[in-house]
């Protein structure tokens, strides 16, 4: 099942503060990022929280679950966790911190063999 764009429009909306933050769509679900880093992913409407140590000590009962089949375990928040944006921003912010920076990819060369 394809998450929602409203959904994650107002996920967006309430860690704004955070940084940087913005959504992509990928295969129907969505990643979140935060000063270029994928923090959380929405998946059937569910939030997903990349997992960190420090995010772990934020939560203290942290509730894990795959996003997808076949996924690493990510924090799952519960959605009547979403309306609390200051806890909420501080989680994306913490997350963010701890996430080393995404590898550059190769450019591609223009040439035809």
């Amino acid at each position: 099942m394809a998450s929602r764009q409203e959904i994650v429009d107002y996920i967006v909306a309430q860690v704004l503060g955070s940084g940087a933050v913005r959504s992509r769509k990928m295969f129907g679900e969505y990643s979140i990022y935060c000063k270029e880093k994928v923090v959380a992913l929405v998946a059937d409407d569910q939030l997903y929280v990349k997992p960190t140590e420090g995010g772990r000590a934020y939560l203290q009962d942290a509730q894990e679950a795959p996003p997808y089949p076949g996924a690493k375990l990510y924090f799952l928040i519960p959605e009547d966790r979403w309306d609390d944006a200051p806890w909420l921003t501080q989680l994306i912010r913490i997350t963010q911190q701890e996430l080393p920076l995404p590898k550059k990819k190769p450019k591609r060369s223009g040439t035809k063999k």
